[in-house]
């Protein structure tokens, strides 16, 4: 059974809409995109390099999927991502697109959730989801992440889309592993472990 990994850049109060620069989403008046590179730092990189040792493929939203789809697969060749990006299976999930041009990439079709849950029955590696908010709350209301592994950097950002967004099911989770880095960014990795548990003191 292959896993569904939820890989997600956040900030400290939760932000995960445009780390990587401002043009990347400036949807309902986001202003703040680009805020993850003056904090990041090479440990960030180490673990994220780390993340996509046991992936063969990644599942994307249509957004994400056009924001990568047009930086990869003219990106530097000497930077050690661009081989691996171009490289894995891309499976993406998109009410509008007919069709994707970028290398070894699949549209998904009919409803995501079975979609999915296909792909976790099929043959391979553990799948990525990068980004892809939208997408990240369909397969958490339907019990499809099987593990989060997030980075969350120093930085307060106010407003934006966040991945544990009002409504979110309540979900208790078993940390597998948590570090700071020299930066001060929380690597942390997460499954999962049923409904949360309640009591007093």
């Amino acid at each position: 059974m292959r896993e569904i990994i939820v890989c997600t850049f956040l900030t400290l109060d939760g932000v995960m809409q445009a780390p990587g620069g401002p043009d990347e989403d400036a949807e309902s008046g986001f202003e703040h995109g680009g805020w993850q590179k003056p904090v990041d730092d090479d440990e960030v990189g180490a673990a994220i390099a780390g993340w996509y040792e046991p992936a063969d493929a990644m599942l994307l939203g249509r957004k994400t999927y056009e924001i990568f789809a047009s930086y990869w697969p003219t990106a530097d060749p000497a930077n050690p991502f661009t081989d691996r990006m171009n490289g894995m299976h891309k499976y993406v999930a998109s009410r509008t697109l007919t069709s994707v041009g970028w290398q070894n990439s699949t549209l998904l079709e009919g409803d995501i959730a079975d979609a999915v849950c296909d792909l976790k029955a099929s043959d391979g590696g553990d799948i990525n989801v990068v980004g892809s908010g939208d997408l990240a709350q369909t397969l958490m209301r339907h019990g499809l992440v099987d593990e989060y592994r997030l980075t969350i950097h120093p930085v307060i950002i106010g407003t934006g889309k966040r991945l544990f967004a009002d409504g979110a099911i309540p979900t208790a989770l078993e940390p597998v592993s948590v570090s700071t880095t020299k930066g001060g960014t929380i690597v942390g990795v997460y499954r999962p472990n049923g409904k949360p548990r309640y009591d007093s003191y």
